[in-house]
């Protein structure tokens, strides 16, 4: 946003005469007063804002109040605000893709007569698409998600149902959740919501502000609706015009659910999916299971830094960030973000990644050639959005087969691969590869671009549809020709018969106020003065030189004018019929565009691999019932990637029964945070598919990861520092098992010390005797040590317990100067320490 700012700041000026003002002033009172939408007025060459939203505007944008003009005067003005259109793309990407405050709306019209023709919100971007996207990938799918809560005295039953507008995909689920919402979080976390539908009064206030309280978390835009919306009545009905396929599996899809269902219903009536035709048979329905891929609520994704933030400083700052090295245009980088928020659990799926991440990495010729290819890709699924849309034109299709042509390259740079897991490449790619690009596939439909298309055109940045491709066309084309022809003859008589130079003092214009006109400078206008009155009809006369025609050039150039309004006509129904015959591959275009994604993405984790100074290593993956969680040499992969950062690795072995639980202690500044939060992100990356900066790995599948990082406080909600503590720790009490990751650093800082180190204390008993996840506890309370020491004092409260673990963070004094060195090294605490 700073970027453009002084550009984008130069204000078109507001111009309305007072009948104008006093029309819009009337028109603007009969809005409804509603603090969510910014609503902008498109006045043809700039916007304005008004009211409360002028004011939003000139702070956040502008950032000054200076910019405001008064409409109006006295009692009835308005504040106001003028808005170009480039600061109009800066305002609806900011709204739309990075905030979940407002949503944004966009008016017509003039006087006292304006109407809405355009309005998104953060879940659905509705026709702001093409503003969005024109000039960035689209990096995240947004989606939008429903839920109906069902509150009982043992818990809340949650329906949730949600849509992906982009990818034409809705979704139902049904799970019991906790009173802190852990398993909504997750969900919205994995799913990617921007916005979620919740009943007006669907709870006791407390129950809905902790619901509230989640979404907030998870930076989620709360919209309420009626609770009449959430009702399944005539959902299957409904879904049977949307739902491509047989019905009877979407029935029994839907009957199995008792409140999901209803969550569906209200969705299908927010996004208006039956007022769009362009739906109708193109949506897929499917069942969301919260146990199919790795739980992360928003507070681990904080911690790890799964996904960029506004304050990054560099994109390397984020575990997205670092591994994006996507080629293709937006579909990789999407498919990185769903695969980080939903790292796999299972064994074979994991593996069968990281087949392919080695394949690439042991073969760099064969990931530099596919990588070279990938480079060359459009975004497939945005064109096939717009396509099915009814918003595509023949850029769109000539985009799809400039991506079409590229596929046999890459089949045949992955066909030379005959290394280790050819069998598995073969399978996973090569194959369907083969399949869609046959004579009854994509060849048929690059058959028909080359047939259909002018491809010499394309240099000069035309798109058209090739003259030979249809009789009536070709026909108009030579008429036209032949006109041009008569017309150029008829310049070359006139110019013999006026005794002036061919096109050096008579020229040819051709322009759309008077069609083909003869031009003479005026210069030359008095030496043909008499047959110019006599012989033909003036038109202009101006600084540049006399416009003139003849009844012989009006009547070819009106000719002309209209065999280039058929031929028009011809070619843009000869594109309607290009685009529909293109729609009915849709069906293979999304296949090729997610093996794409997922070549793409798989790449970038061998290239990542790779090119690190020091390389990554293949994690071994064992079931979350089996084996350890051992890191040797590890590293922190966003921290060492930074130029500044010599990075020290350490080892973390957490083994049942003997270090199953690690506390960790050491000076501030020591390494305690990274050390913790660089094996979640190091377990992350290997759920996900790819090489772990470690010299050897072996892990543990876990089923979530929870972590407790950092202070925080927020007064305006009533929680403070301590309270927000103890609501982040509840959580994990409440969601973790033994299948899970814990990583805690500094509980107990919220209040006073002793205090702080006695919920310490019980807190990490309970996780060891009770939970038994692994965990990582970072601490200040050197006393909580003791709870390793296996020849304590048998007093009544002290008792051996196994499985725990000290790790201390050394640092080194120098007894001459008394200089502090951090080591940064982790190592085993042999002995306990009572006190600092």
């Amino acid at each position: 946003m700073d970027a453009n700012y002084e550009d984008q700041s130069k204000l078109p000026e507001l111009k309305l005469d007072a009948k104008q003002s006093q029309g819009f002033l009337s028109f603007f009172k009969t809005l409804p007063h509603d603090p969510r939408p910014i609503r902008l007025f498109d006045r043809r060459d700039y916007y304005t804002a008004h009211g409360e939203n002028a004011t939003f505007i000139a702070k956040t944008y502008y950032r000054t109040t200076t910019a405001l003009r008064q409409l109006g005067n006295g009692l009835d003005g308005l504040s106001s605000v003028s808005v170009s259109k480039n600061m109009f793309e800066t305002i609806a990407r900011d709204l739309l893709l990075e905030r979940t405050d407002h949503t944004l709306e966009i008016y017509e019209g003039s006087g006292s007569s304006w109407r809405l023709v355009k309005s998104g919100t953060p879940g659905n971007l509705g026709s702001f698409e093409d503003v969005l996207f024109a000039n960035n990938d689209m990096q995240d799918t947004p989606v939008v998600v429903a839920l109906l809560p069902n509150f009982r005295e043992n818990g809340c039953t949650v329906g949730l149902g949600y849509v992906d507008l982009t990818k034409r995909v809705l979704g139902l689920a049904e799970f019991l959740d906790d009173s802190h919402f852990t398993n909504v979080e997750s969900a919205l976390v994995a799913l990617g919501c921007k916005e979620c539908l919740l009943p007006l009064d669907s709870g006791k206030t407390s129950e809905i502000r902790t619901l509230h309280d989640a979404l907030n978390r998870c930076g989620v835009m709360l919209t309420e609706r009626k609770k009449t919306e959430f009702k399944m009545r005539d959902l299957v009905q409904d879904l049977s015009r949307l739902v491509k396929g047989s019905i009877e599996p979407v029935r029994d899809l839907v009957s199995g659910f008792e409140f999901a269902a209803g969550a569906l219903g209200a969705l299908l009536s927010y996004a208006e999916l039956l007022g769009d035709e362009s739906n109708y048979g193109n949506y897929s329905i499917q069942r969301y299971n919260l146990g199919s891929y790795m739980r992360l609520d928003s507070a681990a994704m904080r911690a790890l830094n799964v996904l960029e933030s506004k304050t990054d400083a560099n994109k390397n700052f984020s575990l997205f960030g670092l591994m994006n090295r996507t080629c293709t245009a937006g579909m990789g980088k999407r498919l990185l973000h769903m695969w980080l928020k939903q790292p796999l659990l299972d064994v074979d799926e994991i593996n069968s990644r990281l087949d392919l991440v080695q394949a690439f990495v042991e073969d760099p010729a064969l990931r530099q050639d596919l990588r070279q290819h990938l480079k060359r890709i459009s975004d497939i699924e945005r064109l096939m959005h717009n396509l099915e849309k009814k918003r595509a034109g023949l850029q769109h299709i000539v985009k799809l087969y400039q991506s079409s042509i590229r596929l046999p390259y890459i089949k045949s740079a992955l066909e030379r691969y005959d290394g280790e897991f050819s069998s598995l490449i073969k399978e996973r790619y090569w194959d369907p590869l083969e399949l869609w690009t046959d004579d009854s596939h994509l060849n048929k439909f690059v058959a028909l671009v080359e047939a259909a298309v002018d491809l010499d055109q394309l240099e000069n940045g035309e798109y058209m549809i090739s003259s030979t491709y249809d009789p009536a066309l070709s026909a108009l084309k030579d008429e036209q020709e032949s006109l041009e022809h008569r017309i150029h003859n008829l310049h070359k008589e006139t110019a013999k018969d006026l005794d002036l130079a061919l096109d050096k003092a008579l020229k040819l214009d051709k322009g759309t106020q008077f069609g083909h006109v003869f031009r003479i400078t005026k210069k030359e206008e008095p030496k043909i003065r008499k047959k110019l009155t006599t012989q033909f009809i003036v038109l202009e006369t101006r600084k540049d030189g006399v416009k003139f025609t003849n009844t012989k050039l009006k009547k070819l150039g009106d000719q002309y004018q209209r065999i280039v309004e058929e031929y028009k006509n011809c070619q843009k129904e000869l594109v309607d019929r290009v685009v529909q015959t293109t729609a009915t591959f849709s069906e293979v275009f999304w296949s090729v565009a997610g093996l794409l994604s997922e070549l793409d993405v798989l790449l970038s984790f061998a290239d990542l691999a790779s090119s690190c100074p020091t390389a990554y290593t293949r994690p071994i993956i064992t079931p979350s019932d089996e084996g350890d969680i051992i890191l040797e040499g590890s590293r922190h992969p966003c921290v060492e990637a930074q130029d500044w950062v010599n990075f020290i690795p350490n080892d973390c072995k957490l083994v049942r029964g003997k270090s199953w639980f690690q506390i960790i202690t050491g000076p501030n500044m020591g390494g305690k945070s990274t050390f913790i939060r660089q094996v979640g992100v190091n377990i992350l990356m290997a759920q996900v598919g790819s090489f772990v900066p470690c010299d050897k790995a072996s892990i543990s599948i876990r089923d979530c990861v929870f972590a407790r990082v950092g202070a925080g406080d927020c007064q305006l909600r009533g929680v403070s520092t301590f309270m927000q503590e103890m609501l982040e720790t509840a959580s994990i009490l409440k969601g973790a098992t033994d299948k899970s990751l814990i990583i805690i650093d500094e509980l107990g800082r919220g209040t006073s010390t002793y205090d702080g180190f006695g919920l310490a204390w019980a807190i990490c008993e309970h996780l060891v005797e009770v939970i038994k996840a692994p965990t990582l506890f970072a601490t200040h309370f050197h006393e909580l040590t003791a709870l390793a020491h296996e020849n304590s004092v048998q007093e009544a409260n002290m008792k051996q317990i196994v499985g725990v673990a000290n790790y201390h963070v050394s640092a080194h004094i120098d007894s001459s100067s008394h200089k502090l060195t951090m080591l940064y090294k982790v190592d085993e605490l042999s002995s306990y320490c009572p006190s600092y």
